[in-house]
């Protein structure tokens, strides 16, 4: 009988998984796992931080469906890897983080060890289970446990901490079973109530303004399609969430650009909102008037996995909990059967015309010629030269407000963004475009970052250079972190605290790690840089020079969230209102 290490035993869990890549940083404590995956079909991609390793996992769960591995080691390791897993948790993505914690005799409680540290208690806060594996045995139960809790239910991050002598420790192969996935966790999601899906079928059909609000839990279901049928069946609108973005193409008739005027429009005037996957956070406005109906007129219809996110900010009529595709899958057998399928609703029309309103302004500044560059004329030239299907990943403070006038989601799981999610986490923007390409090479992938945003992440160009992807980095440049200074601008008369850089040439730091690297200060020369970024084969930095006074038109409504309920309201005579 073959003796196996745990290190070993962890590794053929994860391939009887179907794990592509551990995303990491490697640490001593690690070095059975480590060595393990010299002969597995698991590759183990190195980082140069534990935060943007976690963040590569995330990107490659969010546009794969599928668990993303992240592993780090004790102490330091473990404590740079919660910025990281942050916002998975906030957003509901399924990770496995595995750390290497000292051997178990010097452990819990600790008694001087170097690097010592509370793992479990560490992750506590930031994942939806968590545990400490102290023994040989029971690292198929622990582990296959962790996987059901990711992906089961509302997904999110997991934690196993491994003292170093059980990875070290060896046991016989045959005193273990590794289970087939379908023995250890479920692999078809729940159905909603009949009789609750019943009710709400008849409720949609006699609702006179109906429309469909969909969320980030869409996309983690793959409901996509089952979204798209019902809306077409009853020419009924949609909008989304942030983080719902490319559910529908954003040019499809129905859809409706969120926050936009036309999706302001539809969500305050319909008379019954259907919302699949979504709470209804700070960036849906809590679901509360006057940006949507009054809890008394307006009905609601909420479908989700979790139970905890049923009337979470506003009361609903129907709760129904369930999967969204399976459920959705239902509700569209259940209309087809009682009603016909309708040509058209007369308000869509004209919530498509204040969108077109709404859209038009900006997409007359984003063709200035201006010097400085303006920041949505920079973000138009990169969304045009790219087919629909590219992966756009977005990060920054007023970069992300700016990217959302003008940067078009055609598709599925293909815009990233966590500081337009739950977690309004800036630095994840390099980490998630490596991530996404490893998921998908054959798509183009590329990112808009502000420069405050990309400094979190810079090393790993190195990291992208190493791996020979293709992505390419617009830094929005404005030597500052430009939102903070917008805050400092508008309610502070320019009194600028902590907010401003200095000159830094991120295309000369691209070139020093060997990528491509150009600057741009006339947006007269964008689209060939792209065009030479592209070309080139390598990771590429375009360093675009942007004006540093322009602030985003809606950085006040998105402050008024903000700062709710906090003295000194912004000043009036502060008030944005042009945007060139």
């Amino acid at each position: 009988m073959a003796r196996i290490t745990g290190g070993e035993l962890l590794k053929r869990i994860l391939e009887k998984e179907g794990v592509r890549y551990v995303f990491g940083v490697p640490g001593d404590q690690l070095y059975p796992f480590l060595n393990a995956l010299r002969d597995s079909s698991i590759e183990f991609i190195t980082f140069h931080d534990e935060a943007s390793a976690a963040y590569a996992a995330d990107a490659y769960s969010r546009v794969t469906g599928r668990l993303g591995v992240v592993a780090g080691t004790v102490g330091p390791g473990g404590a740079n890897l919660i910025g990281g897993v942050y916002p998975a948790f906030a957003e509901g993505i399924p990770l496995l983080i595995i750390t290497a914690q000292n051997q178990t005799f010097r452990s819990y409680p600790d008694h001087g060890s170097m690097q010592a540290l509370d793992q479990y208690l560490l992750f506590k806060p930031v994942t939806k289970w968590n545990a400490v594996v102290n023994s040989w045995k029971r690292i198929v139960e622990l582990t296959e446990r962790a996987i059901r809790n990711a992906l089961t239910g509302q997904p999110g991050p997991v934690h196993l901490d491994f003292p170093s002598d059980v990875l070290h420790a060896t046991g016989d192969e045959d005193d273990v079973s590794l289970h087939g996935i379908e023995n250890y966790r479920p692999t078809l999601q729940p159905q909603g109530n009949a009789d609750l899906i019943n009710r709400a079928a008849y409720m949609i059909i006699n609702a006179r303004n109906p429309i469909i609000h969909a969320g980030g839990g869409v996309l983690r279901s793959g409901a996509e399609n089952e979204v798209l049928e019902l809306a077409e069946y009853l020419q009924i609108p949609v909008t989304t969430s942030i983080s719902g973005r490319g559910i529908l193409p954003e040019d499809h008739p129905l859809c409706l650009i969120p926050n936009s005027f036309g999706a302001i429009a539809a969500q305050a005037e319909a008379d019954l909102v259907i919302l699949v996957g979504t709470k209804l956070g700070d960036l849906d406005f809590w679901g509360r008037p006057p940006m949507w109906g009054e809890p008394g007129t307006q009905k609601v219809i909420q479908i989700d996995i979790s139970g905890d996110h049923i009337a979470l900010n506003r009361p609903v009529d129907i709760g129904i909990v369930g999967d969204a595709r399976e459920t959705l899958k239902l509700l569209v057998e259940k209309i087809r059967s009682m009603e016909e399928r309708r040509d058209k609703r007369e308000k869509n029309e004209e919530y498509k015309n204040l969108e077109r309103q709404w859209l038009s302004e900006y997409e007359e500044t984003s063709t200035l010629d201006t010097i400085p560059i303006h920041p949505l004329r920079a973000i138009w030239e990169m969304r045009k030269f790219y087919p629909r299907d590219a992966i756009s990943v977005i990060d920054g403070g007023n970069t992300t407000v700016w990217a959302h006038y003008i940067n078009r989601v055609y598709c599925p799981r293909c815009f990233l963004s966590s500081s337009a999610g739950d977690s309004g986490q800036i630095g994840t923007g390099v980490a998630y475009s490596i991530g996404a390409k490893l998921a998908h090479p054959e798509r183009d992938v590329y990112c808009i970052t502000g420069d405050g945003a990309f400094g979190y992440g810079v090393m790993e160009l190195e990291t992208a250079r190493r791996l020979g992807l293709q992505i390419t980095f617009m830094v929005l440049d404005d030597s500052s972190w430009g939102m903070i200074k917008s805050g400092q601008t508008l309610y502070y008369d320019k009194k600028y605290v902590g907010v401003d850089f200095n000159e830094i040439r991120y295309d000369e730091i691209a070139r020093a790690m060997g990528c491509y690297g150009e600057r741009v200060t006339d947006p007269k020369g964008l689209r060939d840089a792209i065009r030479r970024a592209k070309e080139s084969g390598l990771p590429a930095v375009i360093d675009v020079k942007i004006d540093p006074e322009k602030i985003p038109p809606d950085f006040q409504t998105l402050a008024t969230i903000w700062l709710e309920g906090c003295e000194s309201p912004p000043k009036e005579e502060y008030e944005v209102k042009k945007i060139n």
